[in-house]
């Protein structure tokens, strides 16, 4: 146990090297507090079992602030295109998903198409950095940033979810109330997933095709996978070959030495699968939103302070404190950043998020 918890002078040594570089970034002052933690039960009906968390939201803010997602970030025209599907909703959309969407929906007094397409909104501006990492004693970490447009909004609403099976954790994940799928998810003692968007331009256009080609959402494969994966391997294969509706980069950790791993994908298929390689150096992986084998824009690398301040903190210094700590240095962490969460599948009740607010 004593190599996964965090040493206490890590994060003081990290600073210290990085303001002797000169040119590392700085950790960025910001709030960090736990998130609402709930549990959701996998053995009630879909449309119950988001239910009993509405104790814990305002109705009216949790409307608002689902429209002014829609109307911020979905075209107008796909608001033509999906309220009248979503009559036929159960013809292609899979459980529980269908079923969760319209038991919220009904919950709220939401319409279903507002529904459906919140669920998809969240699918289009996720701009991440997610980091998996291998330590000198073979343990594996992941972490990431999620960074969204409403943060302010988002903050209010993310929440960590124990989804429960059978009176026993099955699977963890950080989601936002209302959103039924998932960016970021732990299987315990098997895996952990998070997904970054790949941006491949006006997704839109062939996403509500996709869909009703019976595609699924790439949050709702991050969800399916800790639901029905047995171990890394099986996870990966399953992200890797499932068909989506959008391009996306998932990010897998396990429990064994060298499983780590990128999966860059388009709707059909992997592009490039880039595992873990700790006998070479490659003992970490850094994905923002940019294809690895390209170089990101400078007016977006997150990518690079990242890698330097992981090299600053060293394989042997790396655990659940130090990889926090890298992921608050600017601009890895910036104003857009809504949570933090450091987990391990070999440790799962170290799951640990932050919401994040720079001061």
């Amino acid at each position: 146990m004593g190599r996964l918890e965090g040493a206490g002078w890590g994060g003081l040594w990290l600073l210290l090297l990085l303001w002797g570089r000169g040119a590392a970034p700085r950790e960025a002052a910001a709030a960090a507090e736990p998130p609402l933690l709930c549990n959701v039960s996998l053995d009630s009906p879909p449309e119950q079992r988001w239910i009993p968390l509405l104790q814990h939201f305002e109705p009216g803010f949790l409307r608002a602030a689902f429209l002014r997602v829609i109307e911020d970030t979905v075209p107008k025209c796909v608001h033509t295109v999906v309220r009248p599907l979503a009559e036929e909703m159960e013809l292609f959309i899979p459980q529980p998903f269908a079923g969760e969407i319209m038991g919220l929906c009904k919950a709220l007094g939401l319409n279903v198409g507002d529904g459906v397409l919140l669920n998809l909104a969240y699918e289009s501006t996720a701009f991440c950095t997610s980091i998996v990492v291998q330590d000198s004693n073979g343990v594996i970490y992941h972490g990431r940033n999620l960074d969204y447009p409403f943060g302010d909004l988002l903050r209010k609403i993310t929440i960590d979810v124990q989804f429960i099976r059978n009176g026993q954790v099955a699977y963890r994940g950080t989601t936002f109330f209302g959103y039924v799928g998932l960016w970021t998810g732990q299987s315990p003692y098997k895996f952990t997933i998070s997904g970054d968007e790949r941006d491949s331009g006006k997704w839109w256009e062939n996403a509500v095709a996709a869909l009703l080609n019976r595609n699924v959402p790439v949050s709702w494969l991050v969800r399916d996978t800790l639901s029905e994966a047995g171990d890394f391997q099986s996870a990966v294969i399953k992200l890797a070959k499932t068909p989506i509706i959008a391009d996306v980069y998932y990010i897998v950790g396990g429990v064994l030495p060298k499983e780590g791993v990128v999966i860059t994908r388009n709707r059909r298929g992997p592009i490039d699968i880039w595992p873990l390689d700790p006998l070479t150096g490659g003992w970490f992986r850094v994905e923002t939103n940019y294809d690895h084998w390209t170089t990101p824009p400078p007016v977006d690398d997150r990518r690079t302070p990242a890698i330097r301040a992981l090299n600053a903190t060293g394989q042997h210094n790396i655990n659940f404190d130090t990889l926090f700590q890298v992921l608050s240095v600017q601009p890895v962490l910036n104003v857009n950043t809504v949570y933090t969460t450091i987990m391990s599948a070999a440790a799962p009740d170290k799951y640990m998020t932050k919401t994040r607010t720079m001061r």
